[in-house]
């Protein structure tokens, strides 16, 4: 049997090592997020005792951080063996996945333009929720923290929310000195300056919706860089899938 053999059926180096290099970034940043990960849990104690990670009443941040690492590792690892070894399934999974990836932001984005009043009640429940368990996880805490004093906002609509937080509760059975009080990150000024005065009124629901609006051309050009990136790896490896395909063929 002969098969028809294509002219200079070689495949494109340029194609190959541009391939590698694009993920061998992701292979570090991958390793990179899962350490942190794992570095946030011991210094919290939870490789020690795995069984806290049940008891977290709000969401841990370094599910994100090891979400995010693992997946970025597992493509990284696909991409670069996959160049390198010249394997087509590798390469396959790698832009299929990086295409999913994709479609899922594109839909996300969509949605979120769509049912906005639906995806702020969503995001009003997730903050509530997360104000529950302040003070079960450091991590947590210092992620509200951060957003209410980037924002200038106090609880997820008002200052109030905070009473659902058994340490800030005005309930007359709360013996915490929290009693009745929000976080620092609430504060404008100094807390040692009459700190009850001096805190920020408006919630981080209100304060995000107006900072989309001034930040809109910023948030479109993160969106277009990673959507380049991505279709950017997409384009190198079905090439790459293409060259060793026709190399194949060609003998």
């Amino acid at each position: 049997m002969y098969y028809y053999r294509y002219e200079n059926a070689e495949i494109n180096c340029c194609y190959k090592y541009l391939m590698f290099s694009y993920n061998i970034i992701f292979w570090l940043a991958g390793i990179a997020f899962i350490a942190a990960g794992f570095w946030a849990w011991s210094e919290k104690g939870v490789l020690m005792d795995l069984t806290q990670v049940t008891r977290l009443h709000g969401f841990d941040p370094v599910w994100l951080v090891l979400a995010v690492g693992g997946i970025t590792f597992i493509l990284g690892f696909a991409g670069c063996v996959g160049a390198l070894r010249e394997n087509i399934c590798l390469l396959k999974f790698f832009s299929g996945v990086i295409g999913l990836i994709f479609f899922l932001e594109l839909t996300a984005a969509v949605l979120a333009v769509v049912f906005q009043s639906q995806v702020r009640a969503w995001i009003n429940e997730f903050f509530l929720a997360n104000i529950k368990g302040y003070r079960d996880d450091i991590d947590l805490q210092n992620l509200i923290d951060s957003v209410q004093r980037m924002n200038a906002c106090c609880g997820a609509q008002t200052p109030q929310d905070w009473n659902q937080n058994v340490y800030f509760s005005c309930d007359e059975n709360n013996r915490s000195r929290e009693k009745c009080g929000v976080p620092f990150s609430c504060c404008i000024q100094d807390p040692a300056s009459e700190w009850s005065k001096h805190i920020y009124t408006k919630g981080c629901i209100a304060a995000l919706e107006d900072w989309l609006p001034r930040n809109l051309y910023t948030v479109a050009i993160v969106f277009v860089v990673i959507s380049l990136l991505q279709m950017v790896g997409i384009y190198l490896a079905r090439n790459l899938i293409a060259d060793i395909e026709k190399v194949k063929f060609s003998y």
